[in-house]
Parts: structure tokens; C-alpha cells; sequence
């Protein structure tokens, strides 16, 4: 079997390198309360794209720190009874991209949101307003200012928000609900369904945002992380607050929040994966104590998975 990283045998036992910090279910409990604070102001305007069999809309909601965020979201038309959902996020700078890839969940008699992350390529707001370096990546934006002002706190808080607005949905059974996605959009999923534990379902593709040190320590030199490296180069280049930048980071590390999720879990990793090393996807799902199932690529890397979309589909079909 190819080895980038780690045997695969060393990997199924792997629990991570980045710290932890010692307020970490304090810091999300907190986070959690100041989201359900916030009065989402939720708005469904009917969208340009429509189709004879579904409603179309783009749907905004105000999120945690008065950020207007924006989902796709798609119903079957004619729905008689509360139906299952799905939530759908997009990787790493990119958008919710087009409408019709949703359609075969409504086909399936489901709704289903797909979230525009803030402050990347669709139509969320980033309400900004952090002190340090806002350049090079949304990893390290507030990891200057206060932990509870790191970006991908809010990020992930949209995630949970957007579920329990959906699950609000008259249309929806609030108790069968899933959430999906690759690279950013497989930590998202996990995020949501550990911070919104009663998510049913969560698929998690070769999922980014996890493990920082491990991922720094391995040197690879890829876009997705790249940011870290710069940010020490820039702004701690003796490396003296190291061990305060990780533990920082692990703030937003998804292997924390894994012991959170209380739904079933299905996992694709290529152990080929230069851009998510499969080490650092391996310490989240080590992690995760619900019903969980990670399918092995050897020869795969950060690409199409074959298959791994129509699994994640049959998947979600018995929601």
C-alpha cells in the first residue's frame, strides 16, 4: 500500500498533535449561547433558478456578530408532510456553486441548504473588524485578537445556525437531518454535527481543519495551510509563542469538536492526500464516539473519490 504520511495501522490509532485548550468545551459552550442569542432576521426570496418540481430561494440569515449570511436552499413543491434535509458545504474559498447539483436530493422527496461560507467566494459578509493580520487565509484571521474573534469560530457557528434554522423549517422533520461536504465543506459537516448534536448524519470528506501542528510539521507545501507558515514567518519567525499559536488553533480544530457529534458518520480519505495529510483527517475521526465509517483510498489523493458522492447519497437516503 502507498505511504505518504503514516502505516495505515498507525494511522487507525492516531490521536493528534495539536494541543488542545484546557477551556475548550467552555469556549463552544460560550460560543453556542452567544449564537442563540442572536435573532436571525431569517429571509427566503424566491430565486432565479426554478425548476417545475422544486422552490428555489436564496435564503439570508443575520449570524453571530451581525454578519448577513447567505444558503441556497431548495424544497420539493407540494410537499405534504415534514420530509428529511440536507446540508451542503463548499470547500475552501469557493461558493455553494449551482443550483441543479441539488436537485437529485429534492428528487429524493428532501430539502436541502447549501451554505455561502463568509467572507469567501459567494454572498456571506465577513463583517471583519479583528486586530492583526487579515491577509493569506482564514485560518489565522483573529489569532491575534481574542480566541472568541477567530473567523472560523463564526464560521462554524454559521454552520450550527444554519441547521437549526432549517430544522425550523415547517416543510422539515427536524429529527432527520443531515450535512455533507469535501475538504473546508467535510470540516464544516463535522462542525455542525458537533455543534448541533441533533444532526442525524454527517459525511465528511477528505475534511480540512485539523491537526494544525501535525500539518506544520509535515512541510507540505500546499495552498490550503500555506498560511501558517507564513504567519510565522511574518509575525513569530523564532518561533517563540509556538506552543501559544497551536493551542490558540485548537480552538478551531475539528478533532476537538468530534467527541460532539451524537449522529452517524461516514469518512473518505485518500492516503494519497498531499492537501489534507491523511494523519490529520484520522485524529478527527479516532475521535468520534458515535456510529462511524471511514472508507480508504490508497491510491487517491486530493481529487474525485470515485463513487464517493453516489455513497454519500444512498447514505443520506434512509435519513
Amino acid at each position: 500500500m502507498p505511504i505518504l504520511d503514516m502505516p495505515i495501522e498507525q494511522l487507525r490509532t492516531y490521536e493528534g498533535r495539536n494541543p488542545r485548550p484546557e477551556d475548550f468545551d467552555a469556549y463552544w459552550d460560550r460560543a453556542i449561547a452567544e449564537m442563540k442569542a442572536v435573532d436571525p432576521q431569517v429571509e427566503l426570496i424566491p430565486a432565479k433558478f426554478q425548476v417545475p418540481f422544486a422552490e428555489c430561494f436564496d435564503l439570508y440569515f443575520t449570524g453571530v456578530r451581525n454578519a448577513r449570511i447567505h444558503a441556497q436552499y431548495l424544497r420539493p413543491k407540494n410537499s405534504s408532510k415534514p420530509h428529511p434535509a440536507v446540508l451542503q458545504f463548499h470547500g475552501y474559498t469557493m461558493n455553494a456553486g449551482d443550483w441543479n447539483d441539488k436537485l437529485k436530493y429534492v428528487a429524493m422527496g428532501y430539502s436541502i441548504a447549501a451554505l455561502d461560507v463568509r467572507g469567501q467566494g459567494g454572498l456571506s459578509e465577513d463583517t471583519g473588524g479583528v486586530r492583526g493580520n487579515t491577509f493569506r487565509g482564514h485560518i489565522i484571521r483573529g489569532l491575534d485578537d481574542e480566541p472568541d474573534n477567530m473567523l472560523f469560530r463564526h464560521i462554524f457557528l454559521d454552520t450550527a445556525q444554519l441547521a437549526q434554522i432549517i430544522m425550523n423549517m415547517p416543510e422539515v422533520d427536524e429529527n432527520r437531518v443531515g450535512a455533507f461536504g469535501g475538504s473546508q465543506g467535510g470540516a464544516l459537516a463535522i462542525a455542525c454535527g458537533a455543534l448541533e448534536p441533533r444532526i442525524k448524519k454527517v459525511a465528511s470528506v477528505y475534511p480540512f481543519l485539523s491537526d494544525y501542528k501535525r500539518v506544520w510539521e509535515m512541510d507540505i507545501p500546499t495552498s490550503a495551510y500555506a498560511e501558517l507558515t507564513e504567519y510565522f514567518k511574518r509575525f513569530d519567525p523564532l518561533h517563540e509563542r509556538e506552543n501559544e499559536v497551536f493551542t490558540r488553533l485548537g480552538y478551531i480544530d475539528i478533532q476537538n469538536l468530534a467527541p460532539r457529534i451524537k449522529g452517524e458518520v461516514i469518512m473518505f480519505t485518500g492516503l494519497m492526500d498531499n492537501v489534507c495529510p491523511p494523519s490529520t483527517q484520522f485524529a478527527a475521526y479516532n475521535k468520534i464516539r458515535s456510529k462511524k465509517e471511514i472508507v480508504i483510498y490508497p491510491d487517491f489523493g486530493h481529487e474525485n473519490l470515485p463513487g464517493c458522492y453516489d455513497r454519500i447519497y444512498t447514505f443520506m437516503a434512509d435519513l
